[in-house]
């Protein structure tokens, strides 16, 4: 029995290993714009386009999901102006994040490994390699930078679906006024919260795009190998993101003082 035990750790650690020396690979050719800039603007658009609408109709039953249950204990606690900053909390500096991760891990990063797996497959990886051309430079490299920049992006627009969805059910639904649903904002919220929020997205998109470039670059059995590496890809991501927004909210508490 410790055989294979030690020889899955021994897997996972080279796993790691490989994984984030693609990734820090692909950071050191980040200087070199001029290689990878027209496969970020496509890949950018790409992922914004796969992933927009759906962010936004999670993010809206998300928000009124929370609203329902925060605006409900706040009634009977008596106090409704509080609605506001605990879905503001709620929303901008945890569900916002962590639904678009999982968006752009989902669409953007399944579609990501599928690409990458499939020229993986049909040796286009090598024939780059044959005519000295660094795949990872040309084609990884452009898809980490996407990722982080459109989950930065994306994370606005679901706290803002977020709020007009708490906002729908706790003032139309639940009756709550909306001066009191909105003077709530600035009694616990804090500019640090924004930017948790935004360094958080900025993370979690990376995080995607490694480990969904990584699953493709090492795809390997054929076309089944690829559909293998695409789920583990979306199973390993939504692993890592839930453990990095952990240790980041545990580093934020932390370090920033909260408003009381």
């Amino acid at each position: 029995m410790t055989a294979p035990i030690t020889g899955k750790v021994a897997t996972a650690v080279r796993e790691t290993g490989n994984m984030f020396a693609i990734s820090l690979e692909g950071l050191r050719a980040t200087p070199r714009v001029r290689l990878w800039w027209r496969e970020y603007l496509e890949q950018c658009w790409f992922i914004a386009k796969v992933t927009s609408l759906p962010v936004i109709l999670v993010s809206i039953p998300f928000g009124m999901v929370i609203a329902l249950h925060v605006g409900s204990f706040a009634r009977q606690l008596g106090a409704e102006s509080g609605t506001g900053a605990a879905m503001v909390l709620a929303i901008v500096r945890e569900a916002a994040p962590v639904a678009t991760a999982l968006l752009i891990s989902g669409a953007g990063g399944s579609a990501m490994t599928a690409d990458l797996g499939s020229r993986k497959i049909r040796d286009e990886i090598s024939a780059l390699e044959v005519m000295a051309v660094n795949p990872i430079h040309r084609l990884v490299t452009a898809r980490l930078w996407a990722a982080s920049t459109i989950g930065i992006l994306l994370v606005s627009l679901v706290s803002v679906a977020g709020i007009a969805g708490g906002y729908f059910f706790n003032v139309i639904v639940q009756g709550v006024t909306a001066g009191a649903y909105f003077s709530g904002f600035g009694q616990l919220v804090q500019l640090p919260d924004l930017w948790s929020s935004l360094s958080k997205a900025f993370v979690f998109g990376f995080i995607a795009a490694m480990v969904s470039c990584y699953k493709g670059i090492y795809a390997k059995g054929g076309p089944k190998g690829v559909g293998d590496a695409v789920n583990q890809a979306v199973v390993v991501t939504f692993i890592l993101i839930f453990f990095a927004n952990f240790v980041m909210t545990t580093l934020y508490f932390a370090l920033v003082p909260q408003k009381f």
